[in-house]
């Protein structure tokens, strides 16, 4: 009975038929000094009329708790009192876990005894949030703080040389540089895939002869089938272009 001081109120749950054990426990607490005592019959426990934080200690000498009794017993406890089963047989393992998920803290087996403990709060008790309070300026922001006041800054300019301002030649950009020869690059967006394409294509044109020898002095020196009929006279040796609707002969 070592958790039951002086001056505390304590309930004791007995079960059963009344035993020599029983009476001995039960007089054993009233000898302690101004203890107020309550004997209760666990079958009429529930049927009892006490408040909510009624006892600082519930003693009982029986094994076996429902969770619907030990949450009753957790409400008549004041907050941090105890509640003590004295000598449990056997296994206390499934008592321990349903002490537990009933509420009790700090659920211990010692000296034949298993004791549980009911939070310093009450069931139920409530407290505010500080969510809605406007935040407090914390010293890790000072931290992050710059002052430029102390610090030398580099001007970005003076990290460049004269050459770096130099503004390279179109041409250069569009000269591969590992062959030097004008490349383009598979996806190609600046143009030269097409210059390129177009080069290849005016390459591939056909090299017109004539059999007369009179085509460039215009269409009264060529003949029907010139293929430069309608065009205007040209130097001899010169390169003319034509077009592919020219060199297709008319439907």
């Amino acid at each position: 009975m070592s958790n039951i001081k002086e001056g505390s109120r304590a309930l004791y749950i007995w079960d059963g038929e009344m035993s020599s054990e029983i009476e001995t426990q039960v007089n054993e607490i009233k000898n302690i000094k101004n203890v107020q005592l309550n004997v209760e019959n666990l079958q009429r426990i529930t049927m009892a009329s006490y408040s909510n934080s009624t006892f600082d200690v519930i003693v009982t000498t029986h094994k076996q708790f429902d969770k619907n009794i030990l949450a009753l017993i957790l409400k008549l406890l004041k907050p941090s009192g105890k509640f003590t089963i004295n000598s449990p047989e056997g296994d206390v393992k499934e008592l321990k876990e349903n002490a537990v998920l009933s509420g009790f803290v700090n659920v211990q087996y010692e000296q034949d005894q298993l004791i549980c403990e009911k939070p310093k709060y009450e069931v139920g008790s409530s407290a505010k949030l500080s969510f809605g309070k406007a935040p407090v300026k914390s010293a890790v922001a000072s931290v992050w703080k710059i002052d430029n006041d102390d610090d030398e800054i580099i001007n970005p300019d003076d990290l460049l040389d004269e050459e770096d301002k130099v503004k390279p030649d179109p041409t250069s950009l569009r000269v591969c540089g590992t062959t030097g020869k004008r490349k383009a690059c598979k996806d190609c967006s600046c143009g030269l895939a097409e210059e390129l394409s177009g080069e290849k294509a005016a390459e591939n044109v056909p090299t017109q002869k004539s059999s007369c020898g009179s085509c460039y002095l215009g269409d009264a020196f060529r003949c029907a089938s010139c293929p430069y009929l309608g065009m205007p006279a040209f130097k001899p040796g010169e390169k003319i272009q034509l077009t592919d609707s020219l060199l297709k002969a008319d439907a």
